[in-house]
């Protein structure tokens, strides 16, 4: 991967809209030089897709929690059933294995406590745990999809 390249991938995390020609236009290439190099970073899976980004707070999902999870159990056998599991729950954003106190780290969106419950309750049903933790975000300070291309 060369600076063109990260250029590329910079101006695709700002706005993935943007036609081959504006990109290209931005990082210094033509038309089809810069959608060949775009079409081999997606497939060589470093674009893994492209999305559109919805604020959360206007489709009704104002509530962000981060759910610390504790468990004794820390086979493969458990880890594959709750990764499936919690996996496939639409309200985890993001899903984390960790290292440290804390084995497994959940930030979920919902619309608010009645539905974190709702949720809470469906997440313990699903595997024996040993501790949840559910810490409520009170601001978004800063939010961002974009990684920082050097």
């Amino acid at each position: 991967m060369d600076a063109i390249d990260r250029k590329i991938l910079s101006v695709l995390q700002e706005d993935a809209s943007l036609s081959v020609a504006e990109i290209g236009s931005r990082v210094g290439l033509s038309s089809t030089p810069c959608w060949k190099r775009i079409q081999r970073l997606e497939a060589d899976g470093t674009i893994t897709k492209r999305v559109a980004l919805i604020d959360q707070d206007k489709i009704g999902l104002g509530i962000t929690v981060f759910v610390s999870i504790e468990t004794g159990d820390h086979s493969q056998d458990w880890l594959a059933r709750f990764a499936e599991l919690v996996g496939a729950m639409p309200e985890v954003m993001e899903f984390y294995r960790m290292a440290g106190d804390v084995d497994y780290m959940l930030r979920v969106v919902v619309p608010d406590i009645a539905g974190y419950d709702t949720f809470y309750k469906r997440l313990i049903a699903t595997v024996a745990l040993k501790n949840v933790t559910s810490r409520f975000a009170m601001e978004r300070i800063k939010s961002t999809t974009a990684l920082p291309i050097a």
